[in-house]
């Protein structure tokens, strides 16, 4: 079997969210020596495809996080695995811990067999468990009842049991999730702002060095880099934060 890919320094991915190339290629240029990896998601992904991914994977050769979130049934969901994972040879993908654990399995076997067949490292394969920018309330909609907490639990040990590498989860769940789940088990935070930037519209968050500090293995960060007038200067004050435990100044 492959193993997945090995872990990184830098813990910080940086949120590419926008779906126009040169902008993404212009973005992962401008950070390629401050961050540990990039993220592209659906919006990127639905107007540029594989081909547009590997663009702004040349401009700095850094890992790739592929946030897709799959959710469908299991051999649909395998194939789309084996597909993207064969087209990109992302560093980490991710699924919906809803999808259940056939689907999540299923996604597990697809993602080790095409590493072993192309002889590459086999993607970490995250389960999302619930979306950082849902609140309790947010949830009881969907038909959920109870704390934010309980369901992020239950949907994190589901995956684990699945054998999938980790979750993508609040900050706010790390410390338990981390306690629960043991230390080789990777903790993926979006939700993450440090104190000098605004909140925008996620609702579960915490600054870097409180999410590396409750378990947090990588970081996602997104406008608080991309949306700085200086990128590379803004990743650079988050990682300096990291590094010396405490706030960087101005």
């Amino acid at each position: 079997m492959t193993p997945p890919a090995h872990t990184i320094r830098n813990p910080v991915f940086c949120a590419v969210d926008t779906a126009d190339v040169g902008k993404a290629t212009e973005l992962a240029a401008k950070v390629a020596d401050t961050v540990g990896g990039l993220k592209l998601g659906l919006e990127f992904f639905s107007a540029n495809g594989p081909k547009g991914v590997l663009q702004v994977h040349k401009a700095s050769e850094l890992p790739l996080f592929l946030d897709l979130k799959f959710h469908d049934i299991p051999n649909t969901v395998a194939g789309a695995v084996r597909a993207a994972a064969a087209a990109v040879k992302p560093f980490m993908m991710t699924l919906m811990a809803a999808g259940g654990r056939a689907m999540m399995e299923a996604a597990c076997k697809a993602a080790t067999d095409v590493a072993h067949e192309l002889i590459v490292p086999r993607p970490l394969l995250l389960a999302v468990t619930v979306l950082t920018s849902f609140d309790a309330n947010d949830l009881l909609e969907t038909g959920v009842s109870g704390a934010v907490g309980d369901q992020v639990r239950r949907l994190a040990e589901l995956a684990k049991r699945a054998g999938l590498d980790g979750v993508v989860c609040s900050p706010l769940e790390a410390e338990v999730l981390r306690r629960d789940l043991g230390p080789g088990f990777k903790l993926v935070t979006p939700g993450v702002r440090p104190s000098w930037a605004d909140a925008n519209d996620q609702k579960r968050i915490m600054t870097p060095l409180e999410a590396v500090t409750a378990g947090a293995d990588y970081l996602v960060i997104g406008r608080p880099i991309s949306g700085a007038q200086d990128p590379a200067a803004s990743a650079q004050r988050i990682a300096l934060e990291l590094a010396s435990g405490e706030k960087a100044t101005s």
